[in-house]
């Protein structure tokens, strides 16, 4: 019983550090204050992506052409990217500006960028050899700490460094992050 909820744990939370979602969380806590908020739309995300996977499995798989996801996942990644850059010629003269929902941002990202992921399908086979419920905590569990962390080290760079520097490298790296979408 421990192994079902222990070996998706750590498994999807390593495969989880430093991936795209994590880091588009990092770049969302630098525009938001309301971090109560950004944590539940990304969770929420999380938690209905992940809970499908296991859930329906292959099923997914099978009906939605993940090359659709991923083109749109692109798209909505270069979309957050440009919108950064042009909002930061717009920003106070500290280079800030807040996310108007911080929970539909973190929400609506995570959602789309999610779909297909790596940490998603080992979700689903995690499934089909553990119990599912168990991986489920096990996997929600650990993007919830991970995710957590994104947002407390985004909030540590927002004391730290320039909030224009920021603006700029988080629209910078959206982009990024949208194009290797196509690639």
């Amino acid at each position: 019983m421990i192994q079902d909820i222990l070996i998706p744990f750590l498994l999807v939370g390593l495969a989880e550090l430093g991936d795209k979602t994590q880091l588009a969380v990092l770049v969302l806590s630098t525009k938001t204050t309301k971090y109560v908020s950004l944590l539940a739309g990304v969770m929420l995300a999380f938690v209905l992506t992940d809970g499908l996977a296991i859930l329906l499995g292959n099923f997914i798989a099978n009906r939605i052409p993940m090359e659709y996801v991923r083109i749109g996942a692109g798209i909505l990644f270069i979309i957050f990217g440009l919108t950064t850059l042009l909002n930061r010629a717009e920003d106070d003269d500290d280079g800030s500006y807040e996310l108007k929902s911080p929970f539909m941002s973190g929400f609506g990202l995570i959602l789309v960028s999610e779909m297909g992921d790596k940490t998603q399908l080992a979700a689903a086979l995690f499934a089909t050899q553990y119990d599912p419920l168990l991986v489920f905590m096990g996997v929600v569990f650990a993007l919830l700490i991970l995710s957590s962390m994104a947002i407390y080290v985004g909030k540590i760079l927002m004391e730290k460094i320039n909030k224009r520097t920021i603006s700029t490298a988080a629209g910078i790296l959206f982009i990024v992050i949208g194009a290797s979408f196509f690639l």
